[in-house]
């Protein structure tokens, strides 16, 4: 697993353009702004392209690739069409699945559940209908949030609306494989939730 998972803190800045397509995001520390990783669609069919300009283009397919500043492959999360609700498959840097994001239907500010391999699951993705807020629950404890507030450089800040503070609590291992379902997970919102 490469060392950039091991960080706790993470700000998401998704382009933003007319008349685009394809989405894409940037993945910057927190604190520093240092570049740590570029989320992109770069093998978006043409057909997807067409209907994601229309009215249809929530349930249309994604294959987000999520690498290095240096194009180190380390992620892919994919979801194929959909009607109802998402099943998003996340890879490792060598198309090994590590895990699922299973919607649950019909819930106010989203759910998911986060789904190992072999389909057991390993914690839960909640969002408030109030505020495009996100908690991750293991039982009753909170090991990592995605937020648009966060407390940083003496202040509360506030994200625009394409931009998120993903914050990974201390006690979750620096090694836990489930830091990168947790990182691919705020592609996952954005795609899923946010393009209805």
């Amino acid at each position: 697993m490469n060392k950039l998972f091991s960080r706790n803190q993470f700000f998401v800045k998704e382009h933003v353009g007319f008349l685009k397509a394809a989405n894409q995001y940037d993945v910057f520390d927190l604190e520093t702004r240092e570049p740590l990783l570029e989320c992109r669609e770069p093998n978006l069919g043409v057909w997807t392209k067409i209907f994601r300009f229309t009215r249809y283009k929530t349930p249309t397919p994604f294959e987000v690739v999520i690498s290095t500043p240096s194009q180190e492959k380390l992620l892919v999360v994919k979801r194929p069409f959909t009607l109802f609700r998402s099943y998003v498959s996340v890879f490792d840097e060598k198309d090994v699945l590590i895990g699922t994001f299973r919607q649950r239907f019909m819930t106010l500010g989203g759910k998911f559940e986060i789904l190992d391999p072999s389909g057991n699951p390993i914690c839960l993705l909640k969002g408030k209908w109030t505020s495009w807020e996100f908690t991750f629950l293991q039982g009753d404890t909170q090991i990592a949030k995605v937020t648009k507030k966060w407390a940083g450089i003496g202040k509360e800040l506030f994200t625009t609306a394409d931009n998120y503070a993903l914050i990974i609590e201390n006690h979750v291992p620096a090694n836990d494989p489930l830091r990168q379902l947790i990182i691919a997970s705020v592609v996952t919102i954005d795609m899923v939730l946010k393009e209805n």
